[in-house]
């Protein structure tokens, strides 16, 4: 009786330490936006990750002696899927508006599940099922995607980044438990500061910018500590103890916490409809964790 109690309280702490990565990434978003206007995005995204690299690989000497070949092999996939789901937000970016990419991005919530039963067979539980329709009505409301009445390039590049995020996360539920965290976190890093470095000079007009401006300073100070080693570490470490599809919906507060922090910081104004739907997905993040106690 013991045992099962501690788990389902080291499951409600993971949970509670993941909204906080999912609180990471919606406050640095803004502060990201005013740096990409003085650096390309691709350049930025190497920029983050090689120095997000650097710090963690820092914090990582003592456990050298455990690479092994599938151990940087899992490092090396779990780096791609991150990178190719940025590649794709930032291509769908170009074709449809930043509203319709954040409302599909957010469609892993759905895609998780679906993911995880094709996998493994795992059957998923329904309070996440529930939880997953309410949170992507929620992320509807809460980005204003009413206007999706078609499905182009935009569409289409924003699928694709919510189907490897949505993967992104089941492996990482699974890699997780097989090796050393900081070693794994490690390679994941600096496979995507290296995809993103090739992409940014294929693409970009410039990979290294000539002045670091203080919005891009801020914003690269911010997204490595918080949104990058402090997030990526903790969602891999974390996901240990909870289910993938509990993760993706509490990743569905990123653009609630966004849209929160667009409002204090930059004065954006929420709508009603932003509010509901912010409200509705805090409502799905709760019923999900009834399934804590229930299983």
């Amino acid at each position: 009786m013991e045992k099962i109690v501690f788990k389902k309280f080291k499951e409600f702490g993971a949970d509670i330490v993941l909204f906080s990565v999912a609180l990471s990434w919606g406050t640095t978003f803004v502060i990201v936006q005013d740096a990409i206007k003085d650096i390309p995005v691709f350049a930025f995204l190497f920029l983050r990750f090689f120095l997000s690299f650097i710090l963690m690989i820092s914090l990582s000497l003592k456990y050298i002696k455990q690479f092994d070949k599938t151990l940087i092999i899992s490092g090396v996939f779990l780096g791609t899927l991150f990178f190719l789901g940025y590649a794709t937000q930032t291509y769908g970016l170009i074709y449809t508006k930043s509203s319709i990419v954040a409302f599909i991005t957010g469609l892993n919530v759905v895609i998780v599940p679906i993911v995880v039963y094709w996998l493994f067979k795992q059957k998923v539980y329904i309070f996440s099922a529930i939880g997953a329709v309410i949170a992507a009505f929620g992320l509807w409301l809460l980005t204003g995607a009413g206007g999706l009445d078609s499905f182009g390039k935009g569409e289409f590049y924003s699928l694709l980044c919510a189907t490897f995020f949505a993967i992104h996360i089941v492996y990482t539920a699974k890699l997780s438990k097989r090796y050393n965290i900081f070693l794994l976190v490690s390679i994941e890093l600096f496979i995507v500061a290296m995809l993103s470095f090739f992409a940014s000079l294929v693409i970009d007009p410039f990979t290294f910018p000539k002045e670091y401006s203080y919005p891009l300073v801020l914003a690269l100070v911010s997204t490595v500590l918080f949104a990058t080693v402090y997030a990526l570490f903790m969602q891999t470490y974390m996901q240990q103890f909870t289910t993938p599809a509990k993760t993706a919906i509490i990743f569905t507060m990123e653009p609630a916490s966004a849209a929160v922090f667009s409002y204090f910081y930059a004065g954006e104004v929420l709508s009603t409809t932003q509010l509901v739907g912010a409200i509705i997905m805090i409502t799905a993040m709760l019923i999900t964790e009834i399934e804590t106690y229930c299983n």
